[in-house]
């Protein structure tokens, strides 16, 4: 008799990522505010009620459905919506999620500190290893911990 049904059938019989409906991109990803402010809404449409406004340009959204020209998506507190596709971004960013964030020189501990983030600043992603991201904020440049960072899955690689 096996009891390891789920963890023996091997990676060709895992579930695929899934995919959004309407774009077949992954499903959740990460997309940003492009306008400088944004109605978040109860469903997918005009008609539906505005739960909240979105005002900081190029925050990190997590999308996590989609239907027509809508996106539901998610902040890093966890709070959502539905906001229409023309008002994000592919462009990437990442909010700090810890009191203060040292910027390094390289992707490691040891590296020069160049600079220091606060919690909830929105920093552009741009690039990233297995454990460590670079980011820009504010004409400043370095590797971030991905542990200290929203707005990017712990798997991501990337230049």
């Amino acid at each position: 008799m096996c009891f390891c049904i789920a963890l023996c059938a091997g990676p060709g019989l895992a579930n695929p990522p899934q995919k959004g409906s309407v774009t077949q991109l992954p499903i959740p990803r990460y997309v940003s505010l492009k306008a400088s402010e944004g109605n978040v809404r109860r469903g997918p449409s005009l008609t539906h009620r505005i739960d909240w406004i979105l005002k900081l340009r190029n925050m990190p959204l997590q999308v996590v459905a989609e239907h027509g020209h809508w996106r539901k998506v998610l902040d890093f507190e966890g709070a959502g919506g539905w906001i229409h596709y023309s008002l994000l971004s592919g462009g990437r960013t990442v909010v700090i999620v810890q009191d203060h964030l040292d910027l390094h020189n390289h992707p490691t501990a040891e590296s020069l500190v160049t600079a220091r983030l606060e919690r909830n600043v929105v920093a552009r992603l741009m690039s990233c290893k297995p454990n460590w991201c670079r980011l820009s904020s504010s004409g400043y440049k370095g590797w971030a911990p991905k542990t200290a960072l929203w707005g990017v899955t712990q798997t991501e690689v990337f230049d």
